[in-house]
């Protein structure tokens, strides 16, 4: 469990770096890759098995790289989203079983358990978020099962890790997505494994379902606060004070909330003042859709909205959603620490 007395700013997924043309780059030693489907398919069966056995090698040792290298920032970043795609096939049903076999379970719990060790002793908050097609409120039962298949995965690496013992000892986030809504999601957290049940947590999401759907899962599983989504679907620049955000803080139970934090595309905002919040229905009258808008910037752009999102950062941890990963972050921290 990390310190909550530390207040931190963390990124998704990919390490980044600023070339000699100033151009972001990505680290291949800190991040992941892998092969697809097709070629697995592609493939006799041992030359198949032998590739995704390498795939594994490779992207969990880039990943405790990953955490590694987060692990030597100061107390105040040391916080990251792990990627999905560490083990390719992992819930297709043509290679699940692969995963299932004695020798490389042995394996994955091998090299996925000094990850959390590092994680723990360095005091490095870790999380997943499956993709949005992990859709656990549909009213479909054969999405439904494939969702929990996909969330139960993450749950697993989790577990390898060591995490999944206490409630929010690890994140594991997905929007509420599906027409069954907020009862969806209670239907299906029963169904859960112990260690996927207590570390879902629920996000709000910019085109159905809100933070007042959130809320309803608040005695449920902890939710997560996108602020970014909530203004693309209300054009609201939501509270720090605001009664909902108490809400959503007090379903945590005690440990540390988070929020996730992006801004629109550089390219829409060119009319707007970097001093000044962007206002939703201008834009949209301009001809930008929801749909555009919804799209992360490469980095955080608009001093305004930085300011207003630090606000919150008093009582949450921030994960920073935007291209440029680790270097928005960084310079998020700077503007906090500059403003303060």
């Amino acid at each position: 469990m990390t310190n909550p007395a530390i207040k931190r700013i963390g990124f998704a997924c990919k390490w980044s770096e600023l070339n000699h043309k100033n151009e972001i780059t990505s680290v291949p030693e800190l991040n992941t890759g892998g092969t697809t489907l097709t070629y697995l398919k592609r493939q006799k069966r041992e030359v198949a098995e032998q590739k995704m056995w390498d795939v594994m090698e490779k992207n969990i040792t880039h990943t405790h790289n990953l955490v590694k290298r987060v692990a030597t920032l100061r107390p105040e970043l040391r916080m990251v989203r792990l990627t999905s795609d560490m083990m390719t096939g992992y819930t297709h049903e043509d290679w699940e079983y692969f995963y299932q076999l004695p020798d490389v379970v042995t394996r994955m719990e091998q090299l996925f358990a000094p990850i959390g060790e590092t994680a723990r002793a360095n005091d490095v908050r870790l999380s997943f978020h499956p993709g949005q097609f992990t859709v656990l409120a549909s009213n479909r039962e054969e999405v439904i099962n494939n969702s929990i298949k996909e969330f139960e995965y993450h749950a697993s690496m989790a577990k390898f890790m060591g995490y999944g013992k206490q409630f929010q000892d690890f994140k594991i986030n997905v929007h509420i997505s599906g027409k069954k809504g907020p009862q969806g999601i209670k239907d299906v957290v029963s169904r859960l494994s112990p260690e996927a049940r207590n570390t879902i947590t629920i996000e709000n999401d910019e085109i159905s379902w809100g933070i007042e759907a959130s809320l309803e899962l608040a005695n449920t599983c902890a939710l997560v606060l996108d602020i970014h989504h909530h203004f693309i679907k209300t054009g609201e620049y939501i509270e720090a004070s605001d009664g909902r955000v108490k809400r959503v803080i007090d379903s945590w139970r005690g440990r540390r909330p988070v929020i996730h934090y992006s801004v629109s595309r550089e390219e829409y905002l060119t009319s707007v003042s970097r001093h000044e919040l962007p206002n939703l229905h201008t834009l949209m009258e301009a001809g930008y859709n929801k749909q555009k808008l919804r799209a992360h910037s490469e980095f955080y752009h608009n001093d305004a909205v930085n300011d207003w999102a630090l606000t919150f950062y008093e009582d949450f941890d921030i994960m920073a959603e935007s291209k440029a990963k680790n270097l928005a972050s960084f310079k998020l921290l700077d503007r906090y620490l500059e403003t303060k």
